[in-house]
């Protein structure tokens, strides 16, 4: 082999992928990790098949991410300004950055329920996040650093939750039949109810998808680099799939009937089963999920804000750092209020599902918009095929955004005026 021939040797295929392995960190946190063990104790292994419905909706978007983000040299949001008006972009932009805040609530929890196993220090949590802004503020190279280290989380994950469900002794056969829709002979109210508008929240992330344009861009993708995105985007739907399979699994397997209210009682639940070593490979699998996701999801919200303001949409630019740093400081206080009250913010909590209802579908139909434009992607923009499947996902994410707002945000509101009704005679009356 001569010396030029050498030169344009490329390394393995696992050595080119990445961006689909931080995606797959954002994807598998607290939230999926709790309604993937509820549906397992209440309904076994009957609900496999919506994980691979969520998961093959999730390849489809990251797919798509991936590809914009190879084909085109500028940011997701600036082609969206240009397409649509900077105005929408800033609706999509603040969208997320809420989104991304409320799911870092969540985070910020999961890492405390892991934590307060083992101390009894309620501030760890402050820790963690002090850890993450360093990283955000010391390094130079952010995405390496994150590429790297949930390149750890994700092998931490597979060894942890695979190590239960050995312990636990699955029934094969009943795995299997779970991959057919019904086997379980649920009714249509409860798989509509229960495992799409449940799990398929927690799985078909659209905003992780949405910012998978930006990860194939810091990794240095380009049109030549299509292949490896589509592979890297098939690595982690495996690995999404893989990893909420096994938890859903263990706890059909172990903790049917129990009544699971926080991501802390599964684990809680399985030590009398496996002993202290089950529960702490429980939490180390539940630590990984949720600091992995803590790190890359405050990013998504903090990147893509930057980026529809036109601060800027690289890791070089000072504007997304800050942005990520208020996503981790706002998770963290809504988190220590909670820890310290034990009061759910219900308000907080409504005003994102209320923001998630309108910046979900905006987010799907952007990327959809600007991947099937000819004028932004040429001869590489979406085919018939993959329109029609992209489009079931949207129309998919549409009934998500409705229930939401018509079974959790509605009532909430409604309830809360009713009870601002309730104390106003009494005040009126000081």
């Amino acid at each position: 082999m001569t010396e030029e021939q050498s030169t344009t040797v490329r390394p393995h295929w696992w050595q080119r992928i990445g961006p689909g392995l931080v995606t797959a960190c954002v994807v598998i946190g607290p939230g999926s990790i709790l309604t993937s063990s509820k549906l397992g104790s209440e309904h076994g292994y009957s609900m496999i098949w919506v994980v691979l419905v969520s998961v093959i909706f999730m390849l489809i978007y990251t797919s798509l991410g991936a590809k914009l983000g190879a084909v085109t040299n500028e940011s997701t949001c600036t082609l969206l300004a240009q397409k649509v008006g900077r105005p929408l972009t800033v609706l999509i932009g603040c969208g997320v950055f809420f989104i991304s805040a409320a799911y870092q609530f969540g985070n910020n929890l999961g890492v405390h329920s892991a934590l307060e196993n083992y101390t009894d220090f309620k501030y760890g949590i402050v820790i963690f996040n002090a850890i993450s802004i360093a990283f955000l503020f010391g390094f130079k190279n952010l995405y390496k650093l994150i590429e790297r280290l949930m390149s750890v989380f994700v092998g931490l994950m597979l060894a942890s939750f695979a190590i239960n469900l050995f312990f636990a002794k699955p029934n094969l056969l009943e795995m299997a039949q779970g991959i057919i829709p019904g086997s379980g002979g649920n009714g249509v109210d409860s798989i509509l109810n229960i495992s799409l508008l449940g799990l398929v929240g927690t799985t078909f992330v659209i905003t992780a998808a949405f910012y998978q344009s930006y990860l194939a861009r810091f990794k240095g993708w380009t049109v030549k680099d299509l292949k490896d995105g589509r592979i890297d985007a098939r690595v982690s739907a495996g690995i999404m799939a893989l990893i909420t399979i096994m938890i859903m699994s263990t706890a059909a397997a172990v903790l049917r009937g129990q009544d699971l209210r926080g991501v802390g009682d599964v684990g809680n639940a399985l030590k009398p089963l496996f002993g202290e070593k089950g529960q702490v490979l429980f939490c180390i699998g539940l630590f990984s999920a949720a600091y992995s996701s803590f790190i890359v999801n405050s990013m998504i919200g903090g990147f893509i804000l930057s980026d529809s303001l036109g601060l800027g949409s690289t890791p070089q630019h000072k504007s997304t750092r800050i942005l990520t740093a208020v996503v981790l400081l706002t998770g963290m206080f809504v988190a220590l209020y909670v820890i310290e009250s034990g009061i759910r913010p219900v308000a907080a909590i409504v005003a994102a599902q209320a923001v998630t209802v309108v910046a979900a579908p905006l987010a799907a139909g952007g990327l959809l918009l600007l991947t099937g434009s000819k004028k932004v992607m040429g001869e590489h923009r979406n085919g018939v095929l993959m329109n029609i499947f992209a489009g079931i996902g949207f129309l998919l994410l549409l009934g998500m955004a409705w229930y939401i707002a018509t079974q959790k945000v509605i009532p909430e509101i409604q309830k809360m005026r009713g009870q601002s009704a309730a104390v106003a005679p009494v005040e009126n009356l000081e």
